[in-house]
């Protein structure tokens, strides 16, 4: 009896060759062949080990505004109303310097040289405020432009601007407050308030990274 006859019930089981893979299943490749992904899968070098997820950075880091905060929109929208309030002031003081002219010219001509000199000066005065209102209307509506485009220089601009502003309505409140009477008080309030917030947008984090964003 011989254990490597084909017949012999004793002896063991014939090899059966191995299954061929189903379909759909990764083959398996011969020693130094790179193994092949399967169909659709993301195609990775051969022999590179598998890439970590990348660890989480600090909170605020990489992180790009996509739009506006709305901290420093609020902002412009108290710049454009500043620079409104400050063309109406130097239309007035426009208006105060030509009054001041004509009541200048109107002294001259009965000849009362004091009162002409004094009415010259007047409109000296109004006509140096007016410049001075036109002036700062122009630069509040170009920082509320330059917000969109604008970077660090608009940024320090906007927070000392904003700064003086504040100064400026602190100080007014004081004298409305000692005055005694309330309705002094509404105008440098908010005045104070704009200040504040047009000084303080470009300085919080969200402010700071705006300014700060690639521009392409």
């Amino acid at each position: 009896m011989s254990f490597g006859d084909p017949n012999n019930p004793y002896g063991p089981p014939p090899q059966q060759p191995p299954a061929a893979p189903g379909y759909g299943y990764p083959q398996q490749a011969p020693p130094g062949v790179p193994p092949q992904q399967p169909y659709g899968a993301p195609q990775q070098p051969y022999g590179a080990y598998p890439q970590a997820p990348a660890y989480p950075g600090y909170p605020g880091a990489n992180m790009v505004p996509q739009s506006m905060p709305g901290l420093l929109v609020t902002a412009r929208v108290f710049l454009f109303i500043i620079s409104a309030v400050q063309i109406l002031g130097a239309l007035g003081f426009l208006y105060f310097a030509a009054f001041a002219s004509d009541v200048s010219d109107g002294a001259d001509e009965i000849g009362f040289s004091t009162g002409g000199d004094g009415a010259d000066m007047a409109a000296g005065v109004f006509g140096v405020f007016a410049l001075i209102a036109a002036a700062l209307a122009a630069l509040s509506i170009t920082l509320g432009v330059k917000f969109g485009r604008g970077g660090q220089g608009i940024r320090i601009t906007t927070v000392i601007y904003g700064a003086l502003g504040a100064v400026v309505g602190l100080l007014g409140l004081f004298v409305g407050l000692d005055s005694g009477f309330a309705t002094a008080v509404v105008g440098p309030l908010l005045w104070l308030v704009f200040g504040g917030i047009i000084a303080a947008a470009p300085v919080v984090p969200s402010g700071t990274a705006w300014f700060a964003r690639p521009r392409y």
